[in-house]
């Protein structure tokens, strides 16, 4: 793991640990890197409680309840499915906060989701607290999967510290 991932991580840890919160993330395009990065942390056990890697459509709506009307009308790399999938990860686990990250990685994309794409969502005890559209570029997957999961390390740690 990249020394910035685990410094992030560690942080994200240590906030979470002093404010007694418990995590839980739901990732599409970086396949858990967000999650492993938490639970690279010794102890990682007492704030984090789940992690929900839905790349499918079907696996979104079936474990976190985004509603196929959302996917069909704003497409599953959008800060509503986002949104949606942020909340259904604090419904379906013990978690106070949620994380969730859809993007595409590439390579790929369209004129209006273009490669480097990412959409996240933080949601704290079952409302929205964050949602926003990261513009990485198309630097190629691997690269584009880091940024976001730093850039989501990032935004729990700033919802942490409010």
């Amino acid at each position: 793991m990249r020394q910035s991932i685990y410094k992030i991580a560690k942080e994200v840890f240590e906030l979470a640990s002093f404010k007694n919160i418990v995590i839980a993330s739901a990732e599409s395009c970086t396949g858990g890197m967000l999650s492993s990065a938490i639970t690279n942390i010794p102890g990682s056990s007492a704030i984090f409680e789940c992690g929900f890697v839905t790349y499918s459509n079907i696996s979104k709506m079936k474990l976190l309840n985004v509603h196929q009307i959302t996917l069909e009308s704003f497409g599953a790399v959008s800060e509503e499915v986002a949104a949606e999938m942020a909340i259904g990860a604090l419904k379906n686990s013990k978690a106070n906060i949620a994380i969730s990250i859809t993007g595409i990685a590439g390579p790929g994309g369209s004129n209006t989701k273009p490669e480097g794409m990412v959409c996240f969502s933080v949601a704290f005890d079952k409302y929205i607290k964050l949602t926003k559209t990261q513009q990485f570029g198309p630097l190629g997957r691997d690269i584009v999967r880091e940024k976001a999961t730093i850039h989501g390390l990032n935004l729990l740690k700033s919802a942490l510290n409010k």
